[in-house]
Parts: structure tokens; C-alpha cells; sequence
């Protein structure tokens, strides 16, 4: 039910990002690099790192989501923007938290695959509608999701 919402914990996660690199792993791929979308990818592709021995990291700025359920009209890539040479001909894991309109994803993809880099993907979840499927998932729902490092807001600064 799309009313229902998905609520995954520090715990939780700690298990889904080890079930999503041992199934990494079990498939034989290696990547040369982990490229996470920020701000949602970020999480998961430095547990990923870790846990899959891969220490060229780096992140893209994506901006689609601009609050609950609301987007823009498309995706768009944000500074700084990644080193593009580096990754040159590499094998790529892309990862994001969750591929609801694969928009996001499909964007990257594309950028990366210019370079001539192979792109696997991995998400904590995915939708439905998705028009990019991720290579990796580790689970697949319909409504919206509560990720610890987000539903509970930003902190308050104090007035200076």
C-alpha cells in the first residue's frame, strides 16, 4: 500500500549495506571505484567501501528531490562535479539510497558511461516506477521511506 512507510534503522542498514556487498561480491565484480550520490548515496557507498575493500570513493551532487514527494522538473548535477579523467575506463559501482524515479540514476549512468566506465548500480530500495532498475537492490517498496539520517530533520543552531 503506497500509504504504508518503509522505516529502516542504523541497525537495519548496518545489515542491508553487509547483504548488498556479499551479494556484490558474490556476482564477481570488482570495483575499481564507489561513486555515491549525494546527499542520499553517501551512507551506503562509504559502508560499501569498506566492506567491499574499495577505497576510491567519491560522490556526486544530484539535485531532484526538493522535500517529501516533491521534485523538480528533472534531475540536475550540482558542484563540484567529479573528476571525469580519473575515472577513465574504470569499473563503477554508482549508489544511491533509492531508485523511486530512476531519473536520478539514469542521469549518472549516462555521464559515467561517456568516459567509457562500465556502471553497475546499487540502491537500499527500489520502486516500482523506476525507469532505472538498479543492478543491485536490497529491497523493492512502494511508499515513501524513513531513513534515520533524515526523518528527524536538522538540528537547530544556536542564535549568534
Amino acid at each position: 500500500m503506497a500509504d504504508e512507510r518503509e522505516i529502516l534503522t542504523y541497525e537495519l542498514f548496518g545489515t542491508a549495506a553487509r547483504q548488498l556487498a556479499t551479494t556484490i561480491a558474490a556476482d564477481g565484480f570488482r570495483p575499481d571505484a564507489i561513486i555515491g550520490i549525494a546527499r542520499g548515496g553517501l551512507t551506503l557507498a562509504g559502508a560499501l567501501g569498506y566492506a567491499l575493500g574499495v577505497k576510491m570513493l567519491g560522490s556526486l551532487n544530484v539535485e531532484f528531490y526538493t522535500d517529501v514527494e516533491k521534485t523538480l522538473d528533472a534531475p540536475i548535477v550540482l558542484p563540484p562535479t567529479l573528476d571525469q579523467e580519473a575515472l577513465r575506463g574504470k569499473s563503477i559501482l554508482l549508489v544511491d539510497d533509492v531508485a523511486d524515479s530512476g531519473r536520478t540514476l539514469d542521469l549518472v549512468v549516462k555521464l559515467l558511461e561517456s568516459g567509457g566506465s562500465e556502471v553497475r548500480t546499487v540502491c537500499l530500495y527500489a520502486k516500482p516506477q523506476t525507469i532505472h532498475a538498479p543492478t543491485y537492490t536490497w529491497r523493492h517498496v512502494d511508499g515513501w521511506i524513513m531513513f534515520p539520517w533524515s526523518s528527524e530533520g536538522t538540528v537547530s543552531y544556536p542564535e549568534l
